[in-house]
């Protein structure tokens, strides 16, 4: 599009993704980018993340679809890491995904040697804040570099304009916060011994705190920040979805979602907000301003803590980014993912008349009750659960068991990837 008379390119919308499906439900969902963990050297180690097959499988489901894959490899490095770091790189190089994340500049070196055909990016725990050190990483053959999120929009639309238009610029746009900088956390690692540059965040930042007087030790004096207890470490969630035009027009060239610990609902509910917003504003912006309260209303349907602007808009005082009720607010249910859509000759033992589609359940519901069809395409549909059949043809009043093989039969019928949940308003 053209704003002010200047092209402004449209941004690549970037998604985070723990699991296969989780990634097959972003590219569904609107994502031109997933960004995904391997066994080892990322920094979501408790993720589900990717063995080498699953790997391979998620990078050609994601090219036959048009989307890219950027796999992280942006722990802080040490020497003990550093052989099986050079073996996964020429993994990575066979597989060729389309970008590597690195922060550490010996796992840089290292990425250059066994991978070379891979672009590599610059994660945001590196501490990118100036325009120096984007033109240093740009220098050394990187391909991107991500932001540090306490960089205000003012300071990234001066770094683009003093660096190189062959190199990219991503930054965070919607997600949790660290308190550290750049993620940079010590917490962890003095807390429970494993540390967070590894991968090993156990999130003390979320734990529940209190005073205690030095004199009384054994004395828990809470602080009462809300009724769920005191969190003083705990920063509400970023969200930047009513703030796409500056963002495309500070120059970034990729807007990112955090959350490679989070469901396929929350992944698809982000996905499918920022897509419509992202195309809305390029298409014609007084559309984006009109859509504005169905972007904040989608938004708020998947787990959330209360959203800040971070950075964007200059250094904000500490209630904006941390205190008020800051826990997590959850205005949905996820029941599952449509796999597959068959008729009643399909299912075991037979079914009534009309299509069932095939999920493996995440939480309970009952038969006769009311459910929502969220769909790629922006559309929420209302529907009825006529007939639930366990993956042995059982007949079934609830589905109260997570992960089990379900055929449900749906009033309307969903399509294979649509995604079923509840919301508040239910």
């Amino acid at each position: 599009m053209d704003t002010a008379g200047k092209s402004i390119k449209k941004p690549e919308l970037l998604c985070p993704a723990g699991s296969l499906e989780v990634l097959k439900t972003a590219v569904r969902f609107g994502a031109d980018a997933v960004y995904i963990g391997g066994d080892a050297f990322g920094l979501r180690a408790k993720a589900q993340n990717f063995h080498p097959e699953e790997m391979a499988e998620g990078i050609a489901y994601a090219h036959a679809h048009g989307a890219k894959v950027h796999v992280t490899a942006n722990i802080l490095a040490h020497e003990r890491d550093m052989e099986g770091a050079a073996a996964y790189f020429r993994e990575l190089e066979a597989m060729r995904p389309d970008a590597v994340l690195i922060a550490d500049p010996g796992m840089f070196a290292l990425a250059r040697e066994n991978c070379p055909s891979v672009p590599i990016h610059i994660s945001t725990q590196a501490n990118n804040t100036n325009a120096g050190t984007f033109r240093f990483w740009y220098e050394q053959g990187a391909a991107r570099v991500v932001c540090a999120r306490e960089l205000s929009l003012e300071e990234i639309r001066e770094i683009r304009q003093k660096t190189p238009p062959g190199l990219e610029i991503e930054a965070f746009v919607h997600g949790a916060m660290c308190i550290s900088y750049s993620g940079r956390c010590l917490l962890s690692s003095y807390f429970t011994g494993r540390d967070a540059n590894h991968g090993e965040c156990t999130h003390p930042c979320r734990w529940k705190y209190a005073v205690v007087e030095e004199t009384r030790p054994g004395e828990y004096l809470p602080v009462e920040e809300n009724e769920r207890g005191t969190y003083v470490f705990n920063s509400k969630d970023l969200c930047m979805i009513e703030h796409i035009p500056e963002l495309c027009e500070a120059g970034i060239d990729s807007l990112k979602i955090e959350g490679r610990m989070k469901t396929a609902l929350y992944v698809a509910t982000v996905a499918r907000t920022y897509r419509r917003a992202i195309d809305d504003w390029a298409q014609d912006p007084e559309k984006y301003r009109e859509n504005l309260p169905w972007y904040r209303e989608e938004i708020r349907k998947c787990t959330y803590r209360q959203f800040t602007e971070g950075f964007y808009f200059g250094r904000p005082d500490a209630a904006s980014m941390v205190y008020d009720s800051n826990t997590y607010i959850n205005e949905s249910v996820y029941y599952g993912t449509v796999e597959d859509v068959c008729g009643p000759e399909d299912v075991p033992g037979g079914g009534d008349a009309g299509s069932f589609s095939v999920i493996t359940q995440k939480n309970k519901f009952l038969s006769g009750e009311e459910l929502e069809i969220m769909k790629p395409d922006g559309r929420n549909v209302r529907t009825r659960v006529r007939e639930i059949r366990s993956g042995e043809g059982e007949r079934m009043d609830s589905a109260p068991h997570p992960k089990q093989k379900l055929f449900v039969r749906l009033d309307p019928a969903p399509e294979a990837g649509d995604l079923l949940r509840s919301t508040a308003s239910d």
